[in-house]
């Protein structure tokens, strides 16, 4: 199962505007535009909206803008749908419930909040640990899902998914993670030998020459403002 599977049938996003909150390079952007969508992507600074930029071609109708997932360039209730995609850990954690709290304000009455998060868990978050550890993050986020109601908005449904990730190489590992944070490069250089090794011990061996395919678990809530405006 997909991300973009899960996304959609837990939300429907076809037809709906949707806000894509850490579009990062603009791959979900272009895959719901693509399914009738109408996306605005959001990131938090010129250099790491660059990417999705340079892969839009322009005729999509798909919109880019500048902005943190606790300031959203939005109107109030101008969406249907505000995707938080492996996003929503990467908030501040004393931010967390303020992130939330704006994605309430731009949703329209009856609109949800999509958080789709990846679990502190398996053989890939064991990689990944070796240049950053998340799990404080992670359950903060977590946290704040269950608090969701302290932001204004219900708790829906809960889904439990996995999704298979193949990495072509430690090079396709590193510039995932670094276009995240680049704050991680120093990180991952300096533990390059350490990561290798994991690379080659951990997960198995994908279709393409050195390229690694790791199962990672994650976790998807619906988080829906109320119909009733009062």
């Amino acid at each position: 199962m997909s991300d973009l599977e899960v996304l959609e049938r837990l939300v429907g996003p076809s037809s709906k505007e949707v806000v894509d909150i850490g579009c990062g390079g603009g791959a979900l952007v272009r895959a719901l535009t693509a399914r009738g969508a109408k996306v605005i992507g959001v990131e938090v600074n010129e250099e790491q909206l660059a990417p999705a930029l340079r892969s839009d071609d322009g005729g999509s109708g798909a919109r880019y803008l500048i902005g943190r997932a606790q300031e959203l360039p939005l109107e109030d209730a101008s969406v249907d749908a505000a995707v938080f995609m492996r996003t929503l850990h990467h908030v501040p954690p004393g931010e967390l419930l303020s992130a939330l709290r704006e994605a309430r304000r731009v949703l329209r009455p009856g609109g949800v909040a999509y958080v789709a998060e990846p679990l502190a868990e398996g053989e890939f978050y064991t990689f990944t640990s070796l240049v950053e550890d998340e799990r404080e993050v992670r359950a903060a986020a977590q946290q704040a899902i269950d608090d969701a109601p302290l932001a204004g908005l219900e708790r829906g449904e809960r889904v439990e998914y996995e999704v298979r990730l193949c990495l072509a190489g430690l090079d396709a590992f590193a510039a995932r993670i670094i276009s995240v944070d680049p704050a991680r490069g120093e990180l991952f250089e300096a533990r390059k030998t350490l990561v290798a090794e994991a690379f080659a011990r951990l997960g198995e061996p994908g279709g393409r020459p050195g390229e690694r395919c790791f199962p990672v678990p994650m976790r998807a809530d619906v988080l829906r403002r109320p119909a009733a405006t009062a």
